[in-house]
């Protein structure tokens, strides 16, 4: 069995993206990790090696591909626009219009979910549910508007939920609410009727492969999911789709969407306002995943058939430290969870759930992008634009704080590619590098 996993990994491993690369939202190893080292711990942001003014705000992250950055981005028109930059000097190469009718609620608009890429072709889709796959030059090869097929996404604070491109398929999750808010412009209108699926995309061409009902008992707000499809390789050595939303977190068989197993818990208020941000994390055969507003954080078995509420839970971690918006990531033997309204990280054993240490962020802003590990270090940035390094050792350790300046409501996580973290804020793009 322990052979058969490990061949597994490798095989996972294989299927990703050069490690020098971010591909996409959670990275080369989709897990928010990279094996780079050699990283830089502290700079100022005149130091940067550059920085690419952005035509609007966006919580997506900078997509990495050798010479290539892809970003999204509103203009001052509301169009959505996929642009492609120089990764030498941030110049734009080219920039192209894929909808158009952003919206902004709060601090999040149209552009929230981020691009993924193979390194031939880029897949971007926008909050409007315009779907779309373009070569390195700008050329469309096709398009979709899922709002057009299905109806207009019915979200309260607007689509988020990212692509994710694994092992030669596209990935969609669209869990939403049923029936549409009717107090929401622009985006429930007509039939208020909505159902909430799993999709899969051929990347070639566009078209279906299987699509799924992905129904909950959640009501209300609480059907409502901005987290992003997981893979995971079960201690059986098989693959699965991890999707956490309307209350629960369910694994799925990624050749036909089937759902193999659900675990409720998420929610125990059963509150109708409580959606779901954080995205599950796959860590040696569990799934680990946070409720919303300071709910507890799960770890539910994968092995196992049916709903597993009650049988399936390893471990729970109950206190009140837990991400109501950042995905937890898994490195070094630890799982990191960050709270970014109390501004606490802590250090989880994932396999027991056991606190191995815990300490508060100096900060008084609230952190909505995720943490990135490499080089044995955390980085995340808060929305009043400061970056935090931490340490991933045996103890609770702040590295650096560095201001990026701009104005705040940075949402968008950090990427990082061959040596160099690419930080997004609402008006720039920087590299940063030794």
């Amino acid at each position: 069995m322990k052979t058969l996993l490990i061949l597994a990994l490798l095989a996972f491993a294989t299927l990703t993206a050069r490690a020098e690369n971010w591909p996409q939202w959670r990275g080369p190893l989709l897990n928010g990790t990279s094996p780079e080292t050699g990283l830089p711990m502290t700079w100022t942001r005149e130091t940067a090696k550059w920085s690419a003014p952005m035509p609007g705000p966006s919580g997506a992250s900078p997509i990495v591909w050798g010479d290539t950055i892809f970003v999204t981005s509103p203009d001052e028109n509301k169009n959505l626009d996929l642009l492609a930059l120089n990764r030498k000097d941030g110049s734009v190469r080219w920039k192209k219009e894929i909808g158009t009718g952003d919206i902004t609620k709060g601090r999040a608009n149209m552009a929230s979910p981020s691009p993924v890429t193979d390194g031939k072709t880029v897949y971007v889709l926008f909050g409007t549910g315009d779907f779309a796959a373009l070569d390195f030059s700008g050329k469309v090869l096709w398009s979709r508007n899922l709002s057009s097929e299905y109806g207009r996404l019915s979200f309260n604070w607007i689509y988020g939920s990212s692509p994710l491109l694994w092992q030669g398929k596209l990935y969609l999750q669209v869990l939403q609410r049923n029936p549409a808010p009717p107090d929401y412009p622009g985006q429930a209108g007509g039939d208020p009727a909505r159902e909430s699926f799993l999709l899969c995309v051929d990347p070639a061409t566009g078209k279906n492969i299987w699509k799924v009902t992905r129904t909950t008992t959640a009501h209300d707000e609480s059907q409502e999911s901005f987290g992003t499809p997981v893979p995971a390789v079960g201690k059986d050595g098989k693959t699965q789709l991890l999707i956490s939303g309307g209350d629960c977190v369910s694994g799925h068989d990624p050749a036909t969407g089937a759902e193999l197993w659900r675990g409720y818990g998420l929610n125990p208020t059963k509150r109708g306002d409580m959606r779901l941000v954080p995205s599950p994390v796959s860590v040696d055969g569990l799934a680990v995943a946070a409720g919303p507003k300071k709910g507890p954080l799960l770890a539910f078995r994968t092995d196992m058939k049916g709903d597993i509420s009650d049988t399936g839970v390893t471990w729970r971690f109950e206190e009140k430290r837990t991400p109501d918006v950042c995905t937890p990531v898994y490195y070094q033997g630890k799982l990191f969870v960050l709270d970014g309204d109390s501004h606490t990280l802590t250090a989880l054993d994932p396999k027991t759930g056991e606190k191995k240490w815990q300490g508060e962020i100096p900060t008084r802003a609230v952190v909505r992008s995720s943490p990135v590990a490499a080089d044995g270090k955390l980085y995340f940035i808060d929305e009043k634009n400061n970056v935090f390094v931490t340490g991933t050792g045996d103890q609770f350790e702040v590295l650096a704080n560095i201001p990026m300046g701009d104005s705040e409501g940075t949402r968008a996580t950090i990427a990082i590619s061959n040596g160099d973290l690419f930080i997004r804020t609402p008006q720039a793009l920087y590299c940063v590098g030794k």
